[in-house]
């Protein structure tokens, strides 16, 4: 191996998470930055950043650089990316890691151009893409070289990738900008509509985590949610049941379950076949939502397992890409395109 570090970055909008050679997952930590606008100064990254969303004095601001899965700012990208790879590979300005980064599968050239600046910028010596479903599938633990296919979905913060791959490539797929924030927002928004009740980022999470529901539950669970009356201004509590949240998530939820279909439909036949023998596998955090592979299963009709540790497959899958660089460096995601 020599010198070379190799690293595998799942760049996620909602958190970043960097696989090591040899070390397995070595940070997950959110994707968050705290800046000081006064001297434009980072005070902290990931999860201290975090603590501070949405409590932070007029000169301090907390930000997400990365919205639906891709860099809405560069420059912050890029100190986040240098903050962690120097986090987990050291300081030294002689070994740079080679590196490779996870993007949704409807990447535009642009948003690969930013993400494989930013990496470089960040220190990477070479850097390669990956798509999110392709990662996602191989740190799942299956064999994405085989002629029988695959259908991965992966749900994340920004994006969900649908995709089937047969052969070591996909054959057909999706991503849509509706996943775990827009889970959030949805539950923000059924609060100020049903409750006149303004709740913040972290508090609809939080919902989302422990009784976030996608399918009707036997036994209903509770749980108590504060926030800003909308009517008086001050503070206020509610009882929130997960029967709530089935009907605050139902739209999202619904687009996720079409987006499935919509690559079904596109499915070759005897791909098809293949399909309704293996299933769906469901990686990302939003496999964590209580119900969701019913939900799926009741639309698409087809069988759906979600994957052991969901969240860290698609960083592990993009390390243990790393094995196989050839391959990738080779694939459609990797040409480089001239602009000259």
């Amino acid at each position: 191996m020599g010198f070379t570090e190799y690293v595998g970055i799942d760049l996620g909008t909602a958190n970043v998470l960097v696989y090591m050679k040899g070390k397995g997952i070595v940070l997950n930590e959110p994707s968050v930055v705290a800046i000081n606008t006064d001297t434009n100064e980072i005070l902290a990254v990931g999860e201290d950043a975090k603590q501070m969303l949405g409590r932070t004095p007029a000169n301090i601001i907390a930000v997400r650089p990365l919205r639906d899965g891709v860099i809405s700012d560069y420059d912050i990208t890029e100190k986040m990316l240098k903050y962690f790879i120097r986090k987990t590979c050291g300081t030294s300005r002689f070994f740079r890691p080679r590196i490779m980064v996870c993007v949704p599968s409807g990447v535009t050239e642009v948003e690969k151009r930013a993400v494989r600046e930013a990496a470089t910028q960040a220190g990477g010596r070479d850097v390669n893409l990956i798509e999110e479903p392709i990662a996602a599938a191989i740190g799942a633990g299956l064999d994405i070289s085989k002629p029988g296919g695959i259908m991965v979905m992966d749900i994340g913060g920004g994006t969900t990738d649908i995709a089937l791959i047969a052969l070591g490539g996909i054959v057909a797929s999706t991503s849509i900008k509706v996943a775990g924030d827009k889970f959030d927002e949805a539950i923000i928004k059924y609060m100020r509509k049903k409750h006149k009740l303004y709740i913040g980022e972290r508090t609809a999470e939080e919902l989302k985590k422990s009784i976030g529901t996608a399918f009707t539950r036997a036994k209903e669970v509770t749980m108590q949610c504060s926030g800003r009356d909308l009517v008086t201004g001050l503070p206020r509590e509610v009882t929130m049941t997960s029967n709530d949240m089935l009907e605050a998530l139902d739209e999202p939820l619904q687009q996720i379950c079409e987006a499935a279909h919509s690559v079904l439909e596109r499915t070759p036949p005897e791909l098809a076949a293949d399909i309704s023998d293996s299933g769906i596998i469901l990686t990302g955090g939003g496999a964590l939502l209580w119900g969701i592979d019913k939900r799926v299963k009741q639309r698409t009709g087809i069988k759906v397992t979600i994957a052991e540790e969901p969240t860290t497959c698609v960083a592990k899958g993009t390390g243990m890409a790393l094995d196989n660089l050839r391959v990738i460096e080779s694939s459609r995601l990797n040409k480089r395109q001239s602009y000259i």
